[in-house]
C-alpha cells in the first residue's frame, strides 16, 4: 500500500502531495460536514483506506512461536455474496456514546472494548497481544448505535495465550445478536445480517464501511488458511444492524 522510498525519490516535488492524500487522519477530521462533493469523495476514500489498514493490522499477530489453529470458517449458507441491506426491525440511530463492553450470547463471548486510534505512521492501532485481550473500537468510526458503520476489531489468536476474542465469529449466523454496552449506560443490540470472508488483498473497504445513515456494526478479524509467517490469509467480517437498545 502506498509508494516505496524509491518511488518517492523518483517523483521529486510530488512527494508532498503523496503524503497529503495518503494521510487518513486529515480526511477523518473533515468527514462530519463536507462542503463540496469533491471533499465528500476525498473523505470516503480516506475512510476506505483506513478500513483496509484495520483489516491488515488486525492480522499482524505476534505468535511467540505458537502455530495458530485455523480460524473457524463462516457457517454454511453465509458467504461473500450474502446481502447486507438493512433488514426488518432496523432501529433509529442512537446518540453518541463510546462502547465499553461487547457480548455475543450465541458464542458465549463477553469482553471489554478499548478505544483504538492511529499509530504515528498513520496505520490503525490494534488490541494488545495478551491474555484476555479486549476487542477494540476504532474511534475514527461512529460509536455503536450512531448512524453509520461502527468498526470493532479483535484478534482471532493471541500468541501463546491461545484463542482471541473473535476466534469464533465466523460461526455466527444471520439473526444472531451482538450487544454493545456503552458509556452512557445503554446497551445497543445488533442483529447479524451476514458473515463474509475475503482474501486480504481483496478486502472491500467500501462495502465494509458503507453506512448510508443506517446504524450498523462491523466486527473484523483474521481467518482462513495460515500464511506461513504467523498470520492468516483472509479477513472475516460480520455485518450487523442496530435493532434495539435497552438500559444496562
Amino acid at each position: 500500500m502506498g509508494r516505496t522510498r524509491t518511488d518517492q525519490r523518483r517523483t521529486g516535488r510530488r512527494r508532498t502531495d503523496h503524503r497529503r492524500t495518503d494521510r487518513p487522519r486529515t480526511d477523518l477530521r473533515r468527514t462530519g460536514r463536507p462542503r463540496t462533493a469533491r471533499r465528500r469523495r476525498q473523505a470516503r476514500a480516506g475512510l476506505f483506506f483506513l478500513v483496509t489498514l484495520i483489516a491488515l493490522g488486525v492480522c499482524l499477530i505476534l505468535l511467540g512461536g505458537r502455530t495458530p489453529a485455523p480460524a473457524p470458517p463462516p457457517g454454511p449458507g453465509v458467504g461473500a455474496t450474502a446481502p447486507v441491506s438493512p433488514g426488518p426491525g432496523t432501529a433509529a440511530p442512537m446518540s453518541r456514546s463510546e462502547p465499553v463492553r461487547l457480548a455475543i450470547p450465541s458464542l458465549g463471548v463477553t469482553a471489554p472494548v478499548m478505544s483504538l486510534g492511529q499509530e504515528a505512521d498513520g496505520t490503525v492501532e490494534v488490541p494488545p497481544i495478551a491474555r484476555n485481550a479486549p476487542a477494540g473500537w476504532y474511534r475514527g468510526s461512529p460509536t455503536p448505535g450512531e448512524a453509520g458503520a461502527s468498526v470493532i476489531l479483535g484478534h482471532s489468536t493471541v500468541g501463546r495465550y491461545g484463542d482471541g476474542v473473535f476466534f469464533s465469529i465466523g460461526r455466527l449466523r444471520p439473526g444472531a445478536t451482538i450487544e454493545v454496552t456503552r458509556a452512557d449506560g445503554t446497551t445497543a443490540v445488533f442483529t447479524v445480517r451476514a458473515v463474509e470472508q475475503y482474501a486480504k488483498a481483496d478486502f472491500p473497504a467500501d462495502r465494509v464501511y458503507a453506512g448510508s445513515g443506517v446504524p450498523r456494526l462491523r466486527l473484523v478479524t483474521c481467518g482462513g488458511p495460515r500464511d506461513g509467517v504467523g498470520g492468516y490469509r483472509d479477513n472475516v467480517v460480520v455485518f450487523a444492524d442496530l435493532t434495539g437498545w435497552r438500559a444496562a
